[in-house]
């Protein structure tokens, strides 16, 4: 796969296909792009176990935070990963020694390891590197676009509403 460029369809397909995500380098600083994206997975419907050993047995966000992805007490279908390229190597093959491994490791912005990628595809698991699923999840959903930002997506579909003030998103192709 190329590593450079991830068709829509390819992202559109992982936010769609994951309902549970293990974030590893949780923070509890709200400051933090790691706990405003275990929060806006939240809010998006994901079940979030968020991975931290400084932080283990604490809450985040109302979940328990976990030591090592081996704590977490059922399967994920996503590992994601806000810590730096070298250390994502490592945790990526603490993934794969999950039972079941996760569908997907997910690599944050600037992350990147090339090495980890190969040995996660190798196994059939999916990989991203160097993207934000929370500006993915927007920009195909059209939910970045109100703030003005080119998505790259268009649609003349008007944004669907729910009834407590929450665009009702969904990452389906516009048609």
């Amino acid at each position: 796969m190329n590593h450079d460029t991830y068709s829509n369809d390819y992202i559109r397909e992982i936010l769609q296909g994951v309902k549970t995500v293990a974030l590893v380098g949780a923070s509890k600083n709200p400051a933090r792009p790691s706990w405003i994206v275990t929060k806006y997975l939240l809010e998006r419907g994901y079940e979030v176990f968020p991975v931290n050993p400084g932080l283990a047995g604490q809450e985040l966000l109302g979940r328990p935070v976990f030591a090592r992805l081996t704590d977490i007490p059922q399967p994920v279908d996503m590992v994601e990963i806000f810590r730096n390229s070298e250390a994502a190597g490592a945790i990526t093959d603490e993934a794969l020694r999950l039972n079941p491994p996760p569908k997907v490791v997910w690599m944050q912005l600037s992350v990147r390891n090339d090495a980890a990628a190969a040995r996660a595809e190798a196994q059939g698991v999916q990989v991203v590197m160097d993207r934000c699923p929370k500006i993915e999840f927007g920009r195909l959903s059209g939910e970045i676009s109100w703030q003005g930002v080119n998505s790259g997506m268009l649609s003349s579909k008007r944004p669907v509403l729910a009834g407590r003030g929450f665009q009702k998103l969904s990452l389906s192709r516009p048609h």
